[in-house]
């Protein structure tokens, strides 16, 4: 699988490039890239990328989670082609505020090949994000949070269609229903017909007569709440939770999108978490380490008794099985790490001095560490 290209790259643009800038950038590539236009081979690929980039720089929210976390933003399940974390998709002819079709007046002057017109039923809503920043230990050991949301709700008269009554949603005279009308313009090309949402009902091939009393025919209210989230144990940093039907309210009466939540874990000044593995530095003095001990070890459940073997060197590492994070899925857990640093004492009583300098006599000849390195150094 082909790696994929930086946004910025795909669009020719700087990262400070202003939205004026991205927008044309992708006007020129999008006629340039187009099938109907360019028939290389390649060509749809390249429409296809350069579609996804701007839809991506030209979204502040999008860009902003590009910006900061790079594709992993966009990879929990849906990917940027769908209705996924950050809402919007490639699958119609309107990316952003930038119509195909302006582009194709602009380059035919009447219009290229379109799609059927705009969808007349019930859709669901854009997708939103949030973000909630939590402890390095609410992380490994879940908790509900409290998430400020404002949101859509459908009318519970109207229940979205903003009509007083079923009896009060026409089909629209104007366009047949079907929310779009066929315009026909002649050019060097000759006859082209370009389809446009139609004027009169909005492109939803339905016309209120008498618009929903509880509403005033808007078919939502808008409304501002907390939300209590379950975060799970185990949770990793930039992984999403999603709150079903809090999103952008649904079209033509379709259901909300969902609203995800992506979990910020702070760092701890301690543990570090590696997957589901903690890893943990332990100090000990070189008297430790030399004659063995026991030691009781913090992990992030709780305290362990650890032996430490004799002749423990500085940089070993010792592993706590079972005492990591608990996988999201499986539930099985992590192992923890101890990385042994051998810490040398400054300050040392009299007695303390006279105990070492003996070691000293008694091992520095017999032991010589640093002589048999020297040697072996001088070999080489």
């Amino acid at each position: 699988m082909a790696q994929k290209r930086d946004y910025y790259e795909v669009l020719g643009v700087s990262k400070t490039a202003t939205k004026d800038e991205i927008k044309s950038a992708y006007r020129k590539l999008a006629k340039q890239f187009h099938p109907d236009i360019n028939h290389s081979p390649d060509a749809p690929e390249k429409f296809k990328e350069v579609q996804e980039a701007y839809d991506i720089l030209y979204d502040d929210q999008k860009r902003q989670a590009y910006d900061q976390f790079g594709f992993a933003a966009f990879e929990q399940g849906a990917s940027t082609g769908g209705a996924g974390p950050f809402g919007g998709g490639f699958a119609g002819q309107g990316f952003g505020d930038v119509d195909l079709n302006d582009i194709f007046s602009s380059f035919f002057g009447g219009g290229g090949r379109r799609s059927q017109g705009a969808s007349t039923g019930p859709e669901k809503g854009e997708d939103n994000l949030t973000r909630c920043r939590i402890s390095f230990m609410d992380a490994i050991l879940g908790k509900k949070v409290v998430i400020p949301a404002t949101y859509d709700e459908p009318c519970d008269h109207c229940h979205g269609t903003g009509a007083e009554s079923p009896s009060d949603v026409v089909s629209c005279p104007h366009c047949g229903g079907r929310g779009f009308v066929v315009r026909e313009q002649r050019t060097i090309f000759g006859n082209m017909q370009s389809r446009q949402s139609c004027p009169h009902c909005g492109g939803s091939g339905r016309i209120v007569k008498r618009p929903c009393s509880s509403c005033n025919g808007q078919g939502y209210s808008r409304v501002r709440k907390d939300l209590t989230v379950n975060v799970p144990a185990g949770i990793n940093n930039g992984q999403q939770i999603r709150v079903s039907g809090k999103g952008g309210r649904g079209i033509n009466g379709g259901p909300n999108g969902d609203l995800y939540v992506e979990i910020i874990v702070e760092p701890h000044a301690n543990f570090k978490r590696e997957g589901n593995d903690i890893h943990l530095e332990v100090p000990l003095s070189f008297v430790d380490c030399a004659l063995g001990c026991q030691i009781d070890v913090p992990t992030v459940y709780g305290e362990v008794t650890v032996k430490i073997p004799e002749g423990t060197q500085p940089g070993d590492v010792l592993k706590i099985r079972d005492r990591g994070v608990k996988d999201l899925r499986s539930q099985k857990p992590g192992d923890q790490y101890l990385h042994i640093k051998v810490s040398t004492p400054t300050k040392l009583s009299k007695t303390e001095k006279d105990l070492l300098l003996e070691f000293q006599k008694q091992t520095g000849k017999k032991d010589g560490i640093y002589d048999r390195w020297k040697a072996k150094f001088k070999k080489n």
